[in-house]
């Protein structure tokens, strides 16, 4: 795949608000494969597209671009051909791969999450302002559309009252992470009741209280509130083993070389540890 098509399949992606990671060759010393400039993509699977080295440079992005998938940072990866322990700096992993035919990699992961998608249902002053301000944030921000988006992390609703209790029925179905009614305590209250909800699943009066008056000023409440209550779920290593042949570190999907033998899978780095192991 060339770096067109790879960057193509990224545009695609993000279109398809799919995560992955973009891994950039930015220094290669001989006798490497790859060049600076090359690149592909790591698909959470462990998928890779494109071109960042052969088989064993691959196993070792593969691994780390899974890694930083589950925690949305970047870093700078470097391979070396000398047997070492793995180094982790601020920002920068050297691994020793003792595959390598010489020569070292230094290839940038850029992990790319799709942005918080966030519904604001309504065409008041708030309303405008949660599309403005939650844009300026970085979300993804849509009006409201029958049906919902699916996989929304935030709805909120500002519409004084027009067509409210569809939408929040809606995005209580559809398991919006956050949703925020902009009303009054007493109003909020009362919709709550009617629906038959409660204060942990919508949120109202929507946003922190800040003092916030003007619509601006409510919309930013109402980001800090869902920033403030944004998941911070422990990130989840990719499944690992150990090359029985090269002693490498590689990353369990369905697509790593793997060998049967004696009731037990042994994995590999690349095609060749495998068939030194199968001829050993």
């Amino acid at each position: 795949m060339f770096r067109t098509e790879v960057l193509a399949q990224a545009d695609s992606l993000r279109a398809h608000r799919r995560p992955f990671v973009f891994a950039t060759v930015v220094r290669a010393q001989r006798p490497t494969s790859a060049k600076p400039g090359d690149c592909a993509l790591v698909l959470p699977d462990g998928t890779i597209e494109g071109f960042v080295g052969g088989d064993c440079a691959e196993s070792t992005v593969r691994r780390h671009g899974i890694r930083l998938l589950g925690t949305g940072k970047s870093a700078l990866l470097r391979i070396t051909p000398e047997a070492s322990a793995e180094q982790v700096e601020e920002g920068v992993v050297t691994v020793g791969n003792p595959c390598l035919s010489g020569g070292s990699l230094e290839i940038f992961l850029e992990a790319r999450l799709p942005p918080a998608l966030v519904v604001v249902h309504g065409d008041a002053p708030v309303a405008r302002a949660l599309a403005s301000v939650g844009k300026a944030l970085g979300y993804d921000v849509h009006p409201s559309t029958d049906p919902l988006p699916e996989n929304a992390d935030a709805v909120l609703v500002a519409s004084h009252g027009r067509d409210e209790d569809r939408v929040l029925r809606a995005a209580v179905a559809g398991g919006a992470r956050y949703i925020g009614l902009i009303a009054s305590r007493r109003r909020g209250a009362a919709v709550l009741e009617t629906l038959g909800l409660g204060a942990d699943v919508v949120h109202t009066p929507a946003g922190l209280d800040i003092g916030a008056r003007t619509p601006e000023e409510i919309a930013v409440s109402v980001y800090a509130e869902l920033i403030a209550l944004r998941p911070r779920a422990p990130v989840e290593k990719p499944a690992t083993a150990t090359d029985p042949v090269c002693g490498m570190t590689v990353a369990i999907t369905a697509g790593t070389l793997r060998l049967a033998r004696d009731d037990q899978i042994f994995y590999f780095c690349g095609p060749g540890c495998r068939q030194a192991f199968a001829d050993g």
